[in-house]
């Protein structure tokens, strides 16, 4: 085993070595990234931004071993592949950067696997944030969590009526119910609408998923949980961008709205009361009041 392990750890360290400082996203079109498709093992690289690539931290070798059994069992990593494709990012000069499935990954390649199934995102870039911030008309914003706040994880919460055929089989994330209203408003009364996901959604996923629903995104933030080299730098120079253009903040949670001003460590916090039916109805009248304050 410990001899199987150094292959591995060696074949990474190659890896790295090759594409770690070259490797930069291509957009993938629409239809490479509509379905699951196959790619070679030996066309996956690591992220070395990833734990998994950090030596002291480093590939989990129990997990590993896990999906090698399904593969001796099943002939690939799970037998339903649409259950659990890797997530991958297009990148150049060749093949596909991990972002999620570093250790099925690592699993294929020690069973021998030539191929495995992928799922290809476009994950926001920096210069996606600049054309943003850039195209923006607007001094203030809107940001809310499309992971916490945006779609329902609960049954009890109430939730938009899902999209007709073919796009509800697209999109099935379902919408919490008003938020479409609330969003089309606010960008009515002079406010830009910024999502934030943590999770690997491609762009042009959430874009275009809004615009069914008839609301303008002005920005999408997402993989935020994705590790990058540099990534302090990065937020840095995305954040002064983001404060050179926006002067007020007002961020919606579950619990409560948050207002900031540019420039000023303090900040105002309103408490959401309502329960799950009467939520998006007390955003809306927060927001209403900051707007009336502010008038008189």
């Amino acid at each position: 085993m410990a001899s199987t392990n150094t292959k591995l750890e060696d074949y990474m360290a190659d890896q790295l070595k090759r594409y770690g400082n070259v490797m930069v996203p291509v957009k993938a079109s629409s239809l490479e990234r509509a379905v699951v498709k196959w790619a070679r093992t030996d066309k996956l690289h690591p992220n070395p931004d990833d734990e998994f690539c950090f030596p002291q931290i480093g590939p989990n070798y129990q997990i590993i071993s896990k999906y090698e059994k399904m593969i001796r069992q099943f002939g690939t990593i799970k037998p339903d592949i649409s259950d659990e494709p890797l997530m991958v990012e297009k990148v150049s000069p060749e093949g596909y950067m991990i972002l999620n499935g570093h250790h099925r990954w690592a699993a294929a390649m020690r069973c021998g696997l030539k191929w495995v199934p992928i799922s290809i995102v476009n994950l926001t870039q920096e210069t996606d944030i600049e054309k943003m911030v850039m195209n923006s008309e607007h001094d203030r914003r809107i940001t809310l969590d499309l992971d916490e706040v945006v779609f329902c994880k609960d049954e009890n919460v109430p939730a938009e009526k899902p999209l007709h055929f073919p796009y509800n089989r697209m999109y099935k994330e379902r919408i919490r119910l008003g938020i479409p209203a609330l969003l089309h408003n606010l960008g009515m009364q002079g406010y830009d609408i910024w999502i934030y996901t943590a999770k690997y959604y491609s762009f042009d996923y959430v874009r275009d998923y809004f615009k069914k629903y008839s609301v303008k995104l002005d920005g999408i933030v997402t993989g935020t949980a994705r590790k990058m080299k540099g990534h302090s730098a990065l937020r840095h120079r995305t954040n002064a961008l983001i404060g050179e253009q926006y002067n007020e903040t007002i961020h919606i949670d579950m619990d409560a709205v948050l207002r900031t001003f540019e420039g000023s460590k303090e900040f105002e916090d309103y408490e959401i009361k309502a329960d799950p039916s009467g939520w998006t109805q007390e955003v809306t009248d927060i927001i209403k009041d900051l707007r009336h304050s502010e008038k008189r």
